[in-house]
């Protein structure tokens, strides 16, 4: 009797804790839109998305130029980070020596833990100037931004893509080989095909991560409110526009920066609902291809 008592407490305090955590998020949500959607009323939602144009000191608040900004340099840190991290968890999963294996897995692992400021730092320091001398402009950047949420998201796609390379059950390769496929064959044609929904879901994750990134945004992209005509002049992220101003607005002001939250958050839950909508019919396709 003691044993089950034990279990049903533990599976209570389970409980409680899952309930909590959705709680809190409710309560997060409910606390950015009650503070956010008098903006909105007021501004009108068409006037706010649509608007070209974000100055608080004459009345307009658009965030258009924000919201292309932040798909952009997330879009194009995703089309640098994805190769770059399928193939090192590729290399990492299936082809590295144990020995190198110990040696770059804590190395990549060790990259997701510093601390974002630093990354802007090297971009400040380092991309910014480069892009400046060898392309024009500022520096301040599409892509310097893209280039430094590139390697911020590297350690999260490959991390999580090397578990799902290494979860498929060692007989698909067995089987492969014995039929005479070449060790590269067999990641490309077994290994990878079924370990995909396991890589979009790293891809979500890095996505999340670029998306909500701002300190070290804030430091490379110069944090202009416009829709750049390339990738190396000045952009303004939504995340950066919170930031930025949410230390001295009042008023409407203040208002408008929740209803930012509201958009950028309405952006991310739409991204991810896209990327599991493509996981989910990725999985069906592969068992239904195993049936």
């Amino acid at each position: 009797m003691t044993e089950k008592k034990e279990d049903k407490f533990i599976q209570w305090v389970l409980f409680a804790t899952g309930i909590s955590s959705i709680l809190i998020i409710i309560l997060i949500i409910a606390f950015i839109f009650s503070e956010g959607l008098p903006a909105i009323f007021s501004i009108g939602l068409f006037n706010f998305i649509f608007g070209m144009i974000w100055n608080p000191d004459i009345g307009l608040y658009g965030v258009f130029p924000m919201i292309i900004g932040t798909l952009l340099t997330t879009f194009l840190a995703l089309l640098m980070a994805i190769p770059l991290s399928l193939c090192c968890s590729i290399f990492l999963a299936e082809i590295a020596p144990p020995n190198m294996r110990k040696l770059l897995k804590p190395t990549i692992q060790g990259l997701a833990g510093i601390p974002s400021v630093i990354y802007g730092f090297f971009g400040l320091v380092i991309i910014v100037p480069f892009i400046r001398i060898h392309f024009g402009g500022s520096g301040f950047s599409v892509i310097s931004a893209s280039l430094i949420l590139t390697i911020m998201i590297l350690p999260t796609i490959i991390s999580i893509s090397e578990d799902a390379l290494r979860s498929i059950p060692f007989e698909y390769s067995e089987a492969s080989l014995a039929l005479g496929a070449t060790q590269w064959q067999t990641i490309k044609n077994v290994i990878v095909p079924a370990a995909v929904p396991g890589i979009i879901t790293a891809i979500i994750l890095g996505m999340g991560r670029a998306i909500g990134e701002t300190m070290a945004v804030i430091m490379v992209t110069g944090n202009v409110v416009q829709i750049p005509g390339s990738i190396f002049e000045p952009v303004r992220t939504l995340t950066s526009n919170i930031a930025l101003e949410m230390g001295y607005a009042t008023g409407l002001h203040y208002s408008a920066l929740f209803s930012t939250g509201i958009i950028l958050l309405t952006v991310i839950v739409i991204l991810l609902l896209l990327a599991n909508y493509v996981n989910y019919k990725t999985k069906v396709s592969i068992g239904g291809g195993y049936l």
